[in-house]
C-alpha cells in the first residue's frame, strides 16, 4: 500500500505515519506534505496513491481547498481535531476520519476499512466534490454572535452569551433573554436554528430551542419526555419531545 500523509504539525505528521506501518510495516510513505499549495503541485504531477491521510486545517487553508484545484483520484481518511459533530459528514461516501490524538485502535479500524472497500490494484472512487463542498461550508459557517431586536423606537442587539431560548407562539418567534424578557424576532425558529451553534443550542420540540448554559436542570417528564428548568425563568412548557430525548443527551454531553 501507498500513501501519502498531508499534515503541517511534525510531530503529529511523525505519529501518524509510526502509527500506519505499526499497522503494517511495509506500507510504503511516498511523501509528507505540509501544506494546500504543495499538496496540490505534488497531487498534480506525480501518480496518486493507494490512499491519502489528510489534516483538516494547514497553515496555508483547509485541506478541501485541494479539491478545487486538483482531482484526486484515490480515497482519503481525514485527521482533525474537530468534534464527532462537525466530522459527522465524513461518514458518507466512505470517506473516513481520525480524531485527534489519534490512538492505534481508531487507526486500525480506519484501514481495515479502506482495505475491505477499496482492494488494492483495483480502481479507487474518487471523493464526490459536491460532498466535499457541503463539508467545507459546514466546517467554515459562521454562527450569529448576537440578534437585533426593537425595544419600541430603538434597537438593541442581544448577544447570544445572553438568551436563554428561543420560543414559538402564535406563529411568532421570539427570544427570552437572562432578565426574562421577550423580544419578538422577525425569523422563524427553523430559520434561527440554522444560524445559532448546535454545540449551545437545542432544539427540544417544535416551539423551543434552547441555550445549553440557561438550563438549571432536566427532570423526568411524562410518557418518557422530559423538563427543562431554566437558571432565570419558570416557564414549564419547555419540553423535550419523545423522539428527541436520546439526541438531547448526547448533546448534554
Amino acid at each position: 500500500m501507498k500513501i501519502v500523509v498531508i499534515e503541517d504539525e511534525h510531530l503529529a505528521a511523525k505519529r501518524l505515519i509510526d502509527l500506519v506501518q505499526r499497522y503494517k510495516a511495509d506500507i510504503e510513505v511516498l511523501t509528507k506534505l505540509d501544506s494546500v499549495k504543495k499538496s496540490v503541485e505534488w497531487f498534480n504531477s506525480q501518480p496518486h496513491p493507494d490512499l491519502v491521510f489528510m489534516d483538516i486545517q494547514l497553515g496555508d487553508g483547509l485541506s478541501f481547498e485541494i479539491f478545487e484545484q486538483t482531482q484526486l483520484t484515490c480515497p482519503v481518511i481525514f485527521t482533525t481535531a474537530y468534534d464527532e459533530y462537525a466530522v459527522r459528514a465524513f461518514k458518507v461516501n466512505s470517506i473516513d476520519y481520525l480524531l485527534k490524538p489519534i490512538d492505534f485502535e481508531d487507526l486500525s479500524k480506519a484501514l481495515t476499512k479502506f482495505e475491505q472497500a477499496f482492494p488494492i490494484g483495483k480502481d479507487n472512487l474518487s471523493v464526490n466534490p459536491i460532498r466535499i463542498e457541503e463539508i467545507l461550508h459546514q466546517l467554515t459557517k459562521q454562527y450569529k454572535s448576537r440578534f437585533v431586536v426593537k425595544v419600541g423606537l430603538h434597537i438593541r442587539p442581544i448577544e447570544i452569551s445572553e438568551i436563554q431560548y428561543f420560543y414559538s407562539m402564535e406563529k411568532a418567534t421570539f427570544l427570552c433573554n437572562n432578565a426574562n424578557k421577550s423580544y419578538s424576532l422577525d425569523y422563524s425558529l427553523d430559520q434561527i436554528e440554522r444560524m445559532v451553534d448546535p454545540k449551545q443550542f437545542f432544539r427540544v420540540s417544535r416551539k423551543y430551542l434552547v441555550h445549553i448554559s440557561a438550563i438549571h436542570e432536566v427532570v423526568a417528564y411524562s410518557n418518557s419526555r422530559l423538563r427543562i428548568q431554566f437558571k432565570h425563568s419558570e416557564i414549564q412548557e419547555a419540553i423535550v419531545s419523545r423522539e428527541k430525548v436520546g439526541d438531547f443527551k448526547n448533546w448534554l454531553e
